[in-house]
């Protein structure tokens, strides 16, 4: 019963989209602080949307040190 409550919890939650320094992307559940490292992107919504949405604009998943590597060589 209780893995069934925290699954409805989480499906009504809201959350955002976050983005670090090597612009990856993860999704941070709106009433908690963001974790060091990590800023707000401005997405937020149910964990689908945001979800969804990183999916459209994560098109590569190499961290950004690694594209501007690739980028200068």
């Amino acid at each position: 019963m209780l893995m069934q409550f925290m699954f409805e919890e989480e499906e009504s939650s809201l959350f955002l989209v976050v983005i670090n320094h090597e612009e990856q992307y993860s999704i941070w559940p709106k009433e908690r602080k963001i974790p060091k490292g990590w800023k707000a992107e401005g997405k937020e919504g149910t964990k689908q949307k945001c979800l969804d949405h990183i999916e459209k604009v994560w098109t590569d998943m190499r961290p950004l040190s690694l594209r501007k590597k690739t980028e200068d060589a």
